[in-house]
């Protein structure tokens, strides 16, 4: 999808539509096998309902499900997928020791405001053939979607790339994610940092610090990736702005009294929806690429 012979736009600029880092293009990995790319698939089926389930009990489940697996090869598929089973459990990641980690802030408090605070997190979204990581930035009192982006690499440059989309529209009194080296790392922390947000981070091995993105993602699973089986990345972007569009302004929550994200974020903090509607435009755009 990326012409590097359209010099009317530098790839770059073709990277940003696409809504992939630029350093995801020029990434040339070796790929998967058709049948780890298939046990990805059902890992993440498996997780997304199951998100307790480390290695022992995802190999166990694959097994009986037939495929003759062992926890060497669990263990790497997850981690390049980026799951962790939501018990505490041993460090089997070593983060950088230039990255400084944070303590978690939102323990007994009460957010009651939209901008109180925001949470990202990375997930990983299934292809007919291979696979992306989508990152996602959201307001946690409101369920509102700020920005996302697609990569097919979890390097740190698409979440820094969410979060300066994000800061376009307003910025949260405190930031929360998980200890992941894309988030901890400084260009990402400083941005904050620079901006005067608190930062927290969720403790090892505890998804449940950050439950509502997870919830989002069950949602954007079982409701948008799971019907679409995507055939390229053209098909992603497409699919999951036509979601995201979908959740923020027209997805009825219950615990937000049957109204949608859109309407309780802009509707609780008096700002008008400037800052949305270019969101909105940024991410339709790649769309009507030709």
């Amino acid at each position: 999808m990326i012409d590097t012979g359209f010099i009317e736009m530098p790839i770059s600029r073709q990277c940003e539509l696409l809504g992939l880092s630029r350093s995801g293009y020029y990434y040339q990995g070796q790929g998967e096998t058709a049948l780890n790319l298939h046990l990805m698939n059902l890992i993440d089926e498996q997780y997304t309902k199951m998100p307790f389930y480390g290695i022992d009990k995802m190999t166990a489940w694959l097994k009986k499900s037939g495929y003759p697996v062992n926890p060497k090869r669990i263990r790497r598929l997850m981690r390049a997928m980026g799951l962790e089973a939501i018990y505490p459990k041993k460090n089997l990641s070593i983060p950088s020791e230039d990255h400084k980690k944070y303590p978690y802030l939102l323990r007994g408090l009460v957010i009651d405001r939209p901008d109180h605070v925001w949470c990202a997190d990375i997930t990983y979204i299934r292809m007919a053939q291979g696979f992306l990581y989508l990152t996602a930035i959201m307001d946690w009192y409101s369920r509102y979607v700020l920005s996302w982006r697609l990569s097919n690499t979890l390097d740190a440059g698409f979440c820094l790339e969410a979060l300066e989309a994000a800061l376009a529209i307003s910025q949260p009194d405190i930031f929360n994610t998980d200890q992941g080296v894309q988030f901890t790392g400084k260009d990402f922390t400083g941005k904050l940092e620079n901006c005067g947000i608190d930062i927290s981070m969720d403790g090892r091995g505890r998804v449940f610090d950050n439950i509502f993105i997870e919830r989002l993602w069950r949602s954007v699973k079982y409701e948008e990736v799971y019907a679409k089986n995507y055939e390229s990345v053209r098909d992603a972007v497409a699919g999951l702005t036509r979601y995201f569009q979908l959740y923020n302004r027209e997805r009825l929550h219950e615990s937000l009294g049957y109204r949608t994200p859109h309407e309780v974020y802009f509707g609780g903090n008096n700002k008008n929806n400037d800052g949305d509607a270019c969101r909105l435009i940024h991410q339709i755009q790649p769309i009507f690429l030709s």
